[in-house]
């Protein structure tokens, strides 16, 4: 039953999601047809982001195969999805504790403390409670104190990590009514101050001159096509037409291959934006009963694809940034003792492009450039560092790769080995 519970339910974002609203709605007294109405669009647009994170995952898998051959690259690639998964091998059921203890925490601390956000983004508590378990564990922390310990700092974080972003996010969205619930923000704080200290007087990515010529750029859809058309030409011509029609395309013709292959990409982002705008229209108003009835004022914090809507430029521009900053870093790493981290694509696009928007928020061009580009060295250096402390599974060849899980893991690993 609790397998059930945690990881069937609570571990479902479109299922945690769609139940707070559906709790928001009964609160509120709404009829019958509202209810199921308001449940079921919120879970729909859940279902319509995930499908679009799941289309660009894969072009994104593509982009990393070629890459890796193209340039004969070897190291460790972040990807916090594959270590969640390996994590719930040994460490399951202390996963499971931390993330229910943590859910009520959360809940709690959001009920008599002035920060009122409920933690949404169910994926994330998940793989923050897996690598708490892990560390905890590694450390030699064991029954009721790995799982107090644990908790407690997971809920510590579901309401510490929206609140040090929301000035920003207000900012980007323009009203108070949401928060983003993500466990990359120390690298979005960051990227949003870089933005504050480099771009004064930088106008914003949504403003850029396009002569009427290339009016077709001011359309997302057709830019992030076109950019991504050229890095998958570029990587193909690279990885040569024998190697990616026989072990990446399936016999397709490689370079109508790399076409597909982007526009597929900007489908994906375009199925994102979407689903955020539902999910968004549907949640915040639901919500209202859960603030007035049991955390006055809270807030619902969402998953990071939710600002993408506000600054679409700034995003295909985070990505980019984040990206060469991982290229860069990967050369520098070795040079101070550390293991060389791959770029993942995956965080650098999903938590690069949110740098992006967060930089672009408080410094315009200059900020979303020079902000996400910082946040890129930020998520391949912690990974490198976070390494040695996370026990039998510092020898697996991905690890944790968003920010907040690589600040976390090396403050409480390295207080453990104090305390030890």
């Amino acid at each position: 039953m609790l397998s059930f519970i945690m990881q069937d339910v609570l571990g479902t974002p479109a299922i945690l999601v769609g139940l707070f609203s559906f709790i928001g709605l009964l609160l509120q007294k709404k009829s019958f047809s509202e209810v199921i109405s308001g449940t079921t669009k919120t879970i729909m647009g859940f279902l319509i982001l995930i499908a679009g994170a799941g289309v660009v995952a894969t072009t994104l898998t593509t982009f990393s195969q070629l890459f890796e051959h193209a340039f004969n690259i070897q190291g460790v690639v972040p990807n916090t999805d594959a270590m969640a998964a390996l994590a719930q091998k040994n460490y399951g059921a202390a996963t499971a504790m931390i993330m229910v203890f943590g859910m009520l925490i959360n809940i709690l601390l959001a009920r008599i403390t002035p920060l009122k956000y409920i933690f949404l983004t169910g994926h994330h508590t998940l793989y923050m409670s897996a690598m708490l378990a892990v560390i905890l564990s590694s450390g030699g922390v064991s029954g009721f104190w790995l799982v107090a310990i644990g908790a407690l700092i997971l809920g510590a974080m579901m309401v510490v990590s929206p609140a040090i972003l929301q000035p920003f996010t207000r900012k980007i969205t323009g009203s108070d009514d949401l928060a983003l619930g993500h466990f990359g923000s120390t690298g979005y704080l960051c990227s949003a101050l870089v933005g504050k200290l480099v771009g004064k007087g930088s106008s914003s990515t949504e403003e850029l001159n396009v002569p009427k010529s290339l009016n077709f750029l001011r359309d997302s859809s057709v830019a992030i096509s076109l950019t991504m058309t050229i890095l998958f030409l570029v990587l193909v011509m690279v990885s040569g037409k024998a190697y990616t029609e026989s072990q990446v395309s399936g016999g397709q013709n490689y370079l109508i291959f790399a076409l597909i292959q982007a526009i597929t990409f900007a489908g994906g982002v375009y199925i994102i934006l979407a689903g955020v705008r539902m999910v968004i229209a549907e949640i915040v108003p639901a919500f209202k009963g859960i603030a007035d009835k049991l955390v006055k004022d809270a807030k619902p914090a969402l998953d990071c694809p939710t600002v993408f809507p506000f600054a679409p430029n700034a995003v295909i521009i985070g990505f980019l940034c984040s990206f060469a900053a991982g290229l860069i870093s990967m050369f520098i790493l070795p040079l101070v003792g550390l293991s060389v981290i791959v770029p993942g694509l995956v965080p650098h696009f999903f938590c690069g492009a949110t740098a992006g928007v967060y930089g672009n928020a408080t410094g315009g061009r200059r900020g979303a450039v020079i902000g996400s580009f910082v946040h890129g060295m930020i998520i391949s250096f912690l990974p490198a560092i976070l390494l040695p402390l996370m026990g039998d599974l510092g020898f697996a060849s991905t690890t944790f790769g968003d920010a907040d899980f690589g600040v976390v893991g090396i403050v409480l690993g390295n207080m453990i080995k104090i305390f030890n």
